[in-house]
C-alpha cells in the first residue's frame, strides 16, 4: 500500500485499475422479437387458457369480470417472469434464442431492477413508441432497458 505522501510527491506513481468488460453484442430486434413471441406462447398463453376456462369457468365470465381476470393472468406472469430473470437471466424464449438479461455492468440485474424492467416493459408497450427505440439507437436498447438500466445481450454460440 503506497503512502499518500509518496505519491503526491511523485515518487510513486498511483496505479489506477482499468475495468475491461469481456466483449459482448447487444441481442438483435428479430431475436428479441422471436423471444417475446416464444415467451408469450410458452408463459402467457397457458396462464391465459387457465383463467379462462378453469378460473373463470368461460369466456364469458372473464368478459364480465375482465379487470379481475387480467389480475389473476398478470400476476402470476410478473412472478413467473421475475423468477426467470433473477435466477436465470433468461426466460424460455431468450434461452431459446441464445439472449441474456444483464445489467449496465453485465452483471446479473438486481430484483429492483427486474421489478423495475417488468413496468417499464408495459409502460413501452403500451407507448409503443418504447419499443420502436430498438431500431433508431445505435445500442438497439428499449425505452424499459433504459429505465430499469438493464440490456438484452446475444450470448456466444
Amino acid at each position: 500500500m503506497a503512502r499518500w505522501r509518496d505519491i503526491k510527491r511523485g515518487k510513486i506513481s498511483k496505479k489506477v485499475k482499468e475495468i475491461k468488460l469481456p466483449p459482448f453484442t447487444i441481442s438483435p430486434v428479430v431475436n428479441r422479437i422471436k423471444a417475446f413471441i416464444t415467451d408469450t406462447f410458452m408463459l402467457l398463453m397457458p396462464l391465459m387458457y387457465i383463467v379462462f376456462y378453469l378460473v373463470m369457468g368461460s369466456r364469458e365470465e372473464f368478459e364480465e369480470h375482465m379487470l379481475l381476470g387480467w389480475i389473476y393472468i398478470f400476476v402470476p406472469h410478473f412472478f413467473i417472469v421475475i423468477t426467470f430473470w433473477f435466477f436465470k437471466s433468461q426466460t424460455p424464449g431468450y434461452k431459446a434464442y441464445e439472449i441474456k438479461l444483464v445489467d449496465n455492468k453485465l452483471q446479473r440485474p438486481s430484483l429492483f431492477k427486474l421489478v423495475v424492467r417488468y413496468f417499464a416493459f408495459v409502460l413501452s408497450t403500451l407507448l409503443v413508441g418504447g419499443l420502436f427505440l430498438a431500431i433508431a439507437r445505435k445500442d438497439k436498447r428499449t425505452l424499459h432497458d433504459l429505465i430499469s438500466g438493464t440490456m438484452l445481450i446475444q450470448l456466444e454460440s
